[in-house]
C-alpha cells in the first residue's frame, strides 16, 4: 500500500471548508485503490485531511481537520502529488486526530422578507440564497438546547454579525 501527499488547489479548498463531501475529486497517479492519501491545503501547508484511494480519480475522506489543520511543512512537498515514505506519513497523518463526536447542532439562516404571501416570501428566501450564497449570508449555529451559545458563520468562518461591537472597533 502506498502513501501519497496531494496539494489541494485553494478554491477547490475553499469549497471542501463549506460543503460536505464523502469524496473528493483528484488524479493521483501511479496510486492504486487502498492507498493512504494525506490532503494539504493553504499557503502554508497544513493537513486538512487523510483518505483513501477508492477509485481512479477519487479519495475518500477517512479523517478530516477541516477546522483545525495541522502541520505539514515539514513534508517539504514541492508537486501537487508527492509519494511519501510511510514514516512521514505517520508523522503527519498521527497529528490528525479521530473524527469528534458527533452531537446535534441546529442551523439557521435567517432574513426579513416584504411579500405577499407566505409561499411568495419562500420564493424570495430561496431567490436570495441561491444569488448571495455563504460568501454574503451569514448561518447561525449553536448546540441544540442551548440558544445562548449561537455563532454566526460566514464562508465556513466565524463571523462577527453584532452591530455595535464593529462601532466601538
Amino acid at each position: 500500500m502506498g502513501q501519497w501527499a496531494v496539494i489541494v488547489p485553494a478554491d477547490r479548498w475553499a469549497t471542501e471548508r463549506l460543503f460536505e463531501h464523502e469524496t473528493l475529486a483528484v488524479t493521483v497517479p501511479g496510486a492504486q485503490p487502498g492507498d493512504e492519501v494525506l490532503l494539504v491545503a493553504g499557503a502554508e501547508p497544513q493537513a486538512v485531511a487523510v483518505g483513501r484511494v477508492t477509485a481512479p480519480g477519487e479519495v475518500t475522506y477517512t479523517r478530516r481537520a477541516f477546522d483545525e489543520p495541522v502541520p505539514a511543512d515539514d513534508l517539504k512537498l514541492t508537486d501537487e502529488v508527492s509519494e511519501l515514505d510511510a514514516e512521514a506519513f505517520a508523522r503527519v497523518a498521527g497529528r490528525i486526530g479521530a473524527a469528534a463526536r458527533r452531537k446535534p447542532w441546529l442551523v439557521s439562516v435567517a432574513m426579513p422578507i416584504e411579500a405577499g404571501s407566505p409561499a411568495e416570501a419562500v420564493r424570495q428566501f430561496w431567490s436570495y440564497v441561491a444569488e448571495l450564497g455563504p460568501a454574503e449570508l451569514p448561518t447561525f449555529v449553536w448546540p441544540s438546547g442551548d440558544e445562548l451559545a449561537m455563532q454566526a458563520f460566514v464562508l465556513g468562518v466565524e463571523a462577527n454579525q453584532d452591530p455595535e461591537e464593529e462601532d466601538e472597533d
